[in-house]
């Protein structure tokens, strides 16, 4: 295994209007992929304007000036190639993976969208797209079990007015209410190249997508005062867990425990990595050791831990389980915040270092081996830590976390003071 955690050339440029340009060869199969990264997400939304970002992932399909609605999508795909995009509270990415030589015409695409949205952008459009996120809402949060997990959990981690209390699919009634001309002035605001990285991974080189970048993009006047996002990073504690029960129409008791730990990037949030691997990832986590095959309360495919890869904040680690027939709410409670409590006082054992360790690995290789998950992962560390090369950093800092610093963090940050509790139960039934 290489020393490094990523072995592939990086080069960078920034154009004069600020895009910046990050580029890394790979010869090993005629593709490459595409990803533009916009540093905008729900994090930046001001009071009325909750979802807009999500909003935008949409829209930027619908049309530009040069791209008919639905052409974008119709382009790639007849080339060949895939996409999609993506939002999150931190930000919002568009990506595409194409043959070689259809490269340009990516860039093209991601240029006129960049630029030209806005004049392209009608109410019938934003009418529509505004029908798909409502839908999207009903299909993802409103009418599944367990659905609206997360859109409880942030009000319960971080108080109004921190920038992560909302979620990025938002609020119906502030997409509602808005304007065609609130959105356009929302796309002019954050959809410029000064708050863009472009980065291109595969069969290139980087003189080659310089010139192009500078071709297609270069034209593109940038945003001279772009607003500062909301500073996050500081969550005053309370000293009171926060507690919320819900009874819905659930198959089973369900319960969520969440911590607020350190923001992504930071050597803290590596410890949180890996204590969350070691806590609730597979079969031979603490997790499924107690609670699944132990003292069987939880459901074997429903029990585990993560972490909330946030970086402008205090992100989230999550510890779940779903109760097994029979089993109350209020035993699962119990069992999973055991578990949880534990962490600070029952030393990690080497073979739990090792594994988590080793799974770690093997899943950071494995998004390595594509080029688009290089190329969104090079643009998230240009985004968010300035250098693309600090990629590097990442599985080496994984692999030096030791069982103090679990303990450490443990008794830290996941008592019971500052902890959010979610409980779903089934309603009663006759």
């Amino acid at each position: 295994m290489p020393d490094s955690g990523y072995p592939w050339p990086i080069e960078t440029t920034r154009l004069d209007n600020g895009l910046r340009v990050v580029v890394s060869e790979d010869r090993t199969a005629p593709a490459v992929a595409v990803n533009i990264w916009y540093d905008v997400g729900s994090r930046h939304e001001p009071a009325g304007q909750t979802g807009f970002a999500h909003l935008f992932e949409h829209l930027m399909f619908e049309g530009s000036v040069n791209v008919a609605k639905t052409e974008h999508m119709r382009l790639i795909q007849g080339s060949g190639g895939s996409l999609n995009a993506t939002t999150n509270p931190d930000r919002t990415n568009y990506f595409e993976t194409v043959p070689a030589e259809h490269l340009e015409l990516a860039l093209w695409l991601e240029a006129d969208r960049m630029g030209g949205l806005v004049p392209a952008l009608t109410q019938e459009t934003l009418d529509n797209q505004r029908d798909v996120v409502k839908n999207e809402r009903r299909q993802r949060y409103e009418n599944v079990p367990y659905g609206d997990a997360w859109l409880r959990l942030l009000p319960l981690l971080y108080p109004p007015g921190h920038p992560y209390h909302h979620a990025t699919i938002g609020s119906m009634a502030d997409l509602n209410a808005a304007d065609l001309a609130t959105f356009q002035a929302f796309h002019r605001t954050w959809y410029a190249p000064n708050n863009a990285v472009l980065t291109v991974v595969g069969d290139t080189t980087a003189a080659e997508v310089f010139a192009l970048a500078d071709k297609y993009f270069g034209g593109l006047p940038s945003r001279e005062d772009m607003p500062t996002a909301p500073d996050g990073r500081a969550v005053p504690a309370t000293g009171r867990p926060a507690v919320e029960t819900v009874t819905a129409d659930v198959p089973a008791p369900r319960v969520y425990v969440a911590h607020r730990t350190h923001p992504y990037g930071t050597p803290g949030y590596d410890v949180t990595t890996v204590l969350a691997t070691v806590l609730g990832t597979g079969r031979g986590s603490r997790l499924y050791q107690r609670l699944a095959d132990g003292e069987r309360i939880a459901q074997p495919d429903l029990v585990g831990a993560y972490g909330v890869d946030l970086a402008h904040g205090p992100a989230p680690l999550i510890a779940t389980a779903t109760a097994r027939p029979g089993v109350s709410g209020d035993r699962l409670r119990e069992g999973l915040t055991e578990v949880v409590d534990e962490l600070a006082t029952v030393p990690v054992t080497a073979a739990e270092l090792d594994r988590a360790k080793a799974l770690l690995s093997t899943q950071w290789w494995r998004h390595m081996s594509t080029v688009d998950g290089r190329a969104d992962v090079l643009g998230r560390y240009a985004t968010q830590f300035g250098d693309p090369a600090k990629i590097g950093e990442r599985l080496p800092a994984w692999l030096a976390v030791t069982a103090e610093q679990i303990a450490e963090q443990a008794a830290e940050l996941l008592g019971p003071a500052d902890r959010a509790t979610l409980t779903y139960l089934p309603e009663e039934t006759s």
